[in-house]
């Protein structure tokens, strides 16, 4: 049965992380640990958000559409992953692996606007305090939002559609753990110029357009907090921006030392490290960083659980 322009394949094999199987056991319970952290730290993160007035405002729509997002992304790329940890053979359909990349482009392309709207976000808060309610309505904040998906989503049409035109003819073995563009252009044997041009492009406006914003945006921030005479101002705006700063780190950070890197030191095995990092392991961390450096959060959250004791300490009773 044929694929694509060619392609011969009705199936990709995985190599994974490691051969190792002592390895693959210990490496499938620390990932085991991870998703479910991911699953239950961003689910929770939703609900919170969902449920508390409090948390009702621009900046927590964006949070909780960043936890979806994280949780979406995790949840394409771990359960099969930690599947693979634990079987010798690690196969993938053509149509499994065609979805696999679809919908990983779409999170990884919101992931970075959706950062970008958050510092958006934050200048209007702190450097326009008054325009805030008009700025940020609810009508704009969900335009926003609409955006970012809409920009994942025709990227990743387009690189989808680019990359599964080619044909797949010699051996169909990833050098990867999930199907993501670089290892499948490398085992690619029709001419990958084109589809390279257009990762670069793409990759490189969302990241440059992403990255330009959240530059200017804290730009006009430093400019404002350094202006003010109150010491617990400066204190306030630089506390609300910390959380966002560290997120934006570690994120694009990773991006970029995996697609930007000159070719000359490019190495598969790197390769996959950095992305089972910003695959598996960011989606674990936003949670925890928004809970753990943010007030409004942190003042939410003991007062949920709470809840939550009580009304199981009452089934408990009444049991």
């Amino acid at each position: 049965m044929d694929k694509g322009n060619g392609s011969a394949f009705t199936e990709f094999i995985l190599q994974g992380l490691t051969d190792n199987p002592k390895m693959q056991l210990v490496l499938f319970t620390v990932f085991l640990l991870i998703y479910i952290i991911t699953v239950l730290g961003n689910v929770g993160m939703i609900l919170l958000i969902c449920t508390k007035p409090q948390l009702h405002k621009p900046m927590y729509y964006f949070l909780g559409n960043l936890s979806f997002v994280d949780l979406c992304c995790a949840s394409t790329i771990a359960p099969k992953m930690l599947v693979d940890l634990l079987n010798e053979r690690k196969r993938i359909s053509y149509n499994g692996c065609v979805t696999q990349l679809f919908v990983f482009a779409i999170l990884a392309d919101a992931e970075c606007l959706l950062l970008a709207v958050m510092a958006y976000d934050r200048y209007v808060a702190i450097c326009n305090p008054l325009l805030y309610p008009t700025v940020m309505s609810k009508k704009a904040c969900q335009q926003m939002i609409t955006l970012a998906y809409f920009t994942g989503l025709l990227d990743s049409m387009i690189q989808t559609s680019c990359t599964f035109q080619l044909s797949f003819c010699g051996s169909n073995v990833i050098n990867h753990f999930f199907c993501d563009e670089p290892p499948l252009l490398m085992l690619s044997c029709s001419d990958t110029y084109i589809s390279e041009i257009l990762l670069f492009t793409f990759v490189g406006f969302v990241e440059a357009s992403s990255i330009g914003m959240i530059l200017v945006s804290y730009v006009y921030i430093l400019t404002t907090i350094l202006r003010m005479r109150s010491a617990e101002g400066r204190h306030k705006a630089f506390s609300t921006c910390a959380s966002h700063l560290t997120t934006v780190g570690i994120y694009h950070g990773t991006i970029l030392f995996m697609y930007f890197q000159p070719n000359s030191s490019y190495s598969m095995d790197q390769d996959k490290w950095a992305s089972m990092f910003y695959t598996v392991v960011i989606p674990m961390l936003n949670p925890l960083i928004y809970s753990l450096r943010n007030k409004e959060v942190k003042d939410a959250l003991p007062k949920s659980l709470g809840r939550i004791c009580i009304c199981i300490g009452g089934k408990i009773v009444l049991q």
